[in-house]
């Protein structure tokens, strides 16, 4: 039986969310009702730059969208993703041969093998969590 994958504590996720500008978000939807547009909206309005990467659209969020992660020409510090758990393996495929540095796996989203090799590779990696409501939550800076 393969362990199950941990995610890293908050604290930690906040301290390299601190150090995040470019979030390139898979699966970004172009349609407003969709929760990867909501998320990926309100990490811009925080000050994220959003990347989407969804073939076949041209821009969301009004920035340019690409097909895949290797078709973006900026570096990209955390990838967000929202595609089915089927799609994870070959997502970390790519992840490892460009070298990224992080791998957020939305909420609902579950594959423990794909989520060992990139930490294994060492991508930092969450799963099964949403990064909007963890930053909200755990990072944002709180308003006195």
């Amino acid at each position: 039986m393969t362990a199950k994958c941990t995610n890293p504590a908050p604290a930690e996720c906040c301290a390299w969310l601190a150090r995040v500008k470019t979030i390139a978000v898979v699966g970004l939807s172009p349609k407003t009702d969709r929760p990867s547009h909501a998320v990926a909206r309100a990490m811009q309005a925080f000050g994220f730059r959003i990347i989407p990467v969804r073939p076949g659209v041209a821009e969301v969020l009004g920035e340019k969208a690409y097909g895949r992660l290797a078709d973006v020409p900026m570096p990209i510090d955390l990838v967000d993703v929202f595609r089915a758990a089927a799609h994870l393996d070959a997502l970390v495929d790519e992840c490892i041969a460009l070298g990224l540095p992080a791998l957020w796996i939305q909420e609902g989203i579950v594959n423990e093998s794909a989520a060992q090799r990139a930490r294994a590779a060492g991508i930092t990696v969450v799963m099964d969590r949403c990064l909007y409501k963890d930053y909200r939550r755990y990072c944002r800076p709180k308003v006195v």
